[in-house]
């Protein structure tokens, strides 16, 4: 199935209510003096990497992504050519060279429902198990695992099948991410859904629980949804309070230290290496963030200054539920990859 094109991004378009809260505790400033500008980026492949998946197998639902150590390949999760992967065959978890061509595949009967994933330094990569809103059998999800470059399951967090509910401490409910600190603890946003666990989770490397914060509300440290991770190169844990339209910045004991609501409602989350923030809001609408406009918010880290916004397509986001980026990765030379769920695809931009 192709579906290889060049496309032009949308013209600019006024950007209404893209500002931070006036509250002092916002602080950064929100945008660009002239605004984030808008016709930075092209679409150079629309369906990246479709065309080297095995058989005649289209995209599914993508929201997992991210770049190997060396930004010279990408690694994807994939719904199976569906939304749910019980009862398929196919292996959900891909790596791409930069070109498109598969490089590795592995998974196949271990994930329901892949929604999350981060790749260490040293290669090894995990995958997160949300479950998903299908029925599904017993048995299936509620975990996340590390594999090798190779597929070996390394290590399994969580009880595959087995939901646990906000006061547990060796198992998820619908984890939704996962990111590894460069001391390598790790963090789980626990997990999927405006009214789950609403917490984040902190393991030591070898996946013993060390502690967890957050609940279900709109306060500092409260959750509705956390739904992406991304950690700067001060430390600071990033975390996608989607229900809540903003990002919590915190430290890594849990402390909180900002909230930013410039860069969308975000549904991913991605830091360079030169602390650059991309944002991908796959959700923003009349009803559920109003003013604001679907996209990949492109800033600061360090500041909360959005310098540029990749415009979501859909013309009528008050009737489409999810649309555009979801996951957002960047590559060793700079491009942008947006994995989508309510479109299927992966959409790789550069720079103009």
């Amino acid at each position: 199935m192709t579906r290889r094109i060049l496309l032009t991004l949308l013209p600019a378009l006024a950007l209404a209510g893209c500002t931070a809260d006036s509250d002092a505790e916002a602080g950064p400033p929100s945008m660009s003096a002239a605004g984030p500008r808008t016709d930075a980026w092209v679409v150079v492949d629309s369906a990246f990497g479709e065309e080297a998946l095995p058989g005649d197998r289209s995209w599914g639902a993508v929201s997992a992504i991210f770049p190997a150590p060396d930004g010279r390949s990408i690694w994807i999760a994939e719904r199976c050519g569906e939304n749910l992967c019980v009862e398929s065959d196919a292996d959900p978890v891909l790596r791409y060279d930069l070109e498109g061509n598969l490089v590795a595949s592995f998974g196949a009967g271990l994930i329901a429902w892949p929604h999350g994933m981060f790749v260490e330094p040293d290669g090894s990569v995990w995958v997160t198990d949300g479950v998903g809103y299908a029925p599904v059998p017993e048995g299936w999800g509620h975990v996340i695992y590390k594999f090798s470059p190779e597929g070996e399951v390394l290590m399994t967090l969580g009880e595959r099948g087995v939901a646990g509910d906000a006061g547990s401490e060796t198992l998820f409910n619908k984890p939704s991410d996962i990111l590894v600190a460069p001391d390598g603890h790790i963090f789980v946003a626990d997990g999927h859904d405006a009214g789950g666990n609403n917490r984040i989770v902190k393991l030591s490397p070898d996946g013993e629980f060390v502690m967890a914060w957050g609940e279900t509300g709109q306060g500092d440290g409260q959750f509705r949804d956390p739904h992406a991770l991304a950690m700067d190169s001060q430390g600071r844990l990033f975390v996608g309070d989607r229900g809540n339209s903003r990002i919590q910045i915190f430290d890594q004991e849990g402390n909180h230290l900002e909230t930013w609501t410039q860069f969308g409602r975000p549904s991913g989350l991605f830091i360079d290496g030169d602390d650059v923030l991309y944002s991908a809001d796959s959700e923003s609408n009349t009803e559920r963030n109003p003013g604001v406009r679907r996209g990949i918010y492109i800033g600061d880290a360090a500041t909360g200054e959005v310098t540029e916004l990749i415009l979501d397509p859909e013309p009528d986001p008050d009737n489409s539920g999810t649309s555009g980026a979801e996951g957002v990765a960047v590559d060793a030379d700079g491009a942008i990859y947006g994995a989508e769920v309510g479109p299927r695809t992966v959409r790789k931009y550069v720079k103009r």
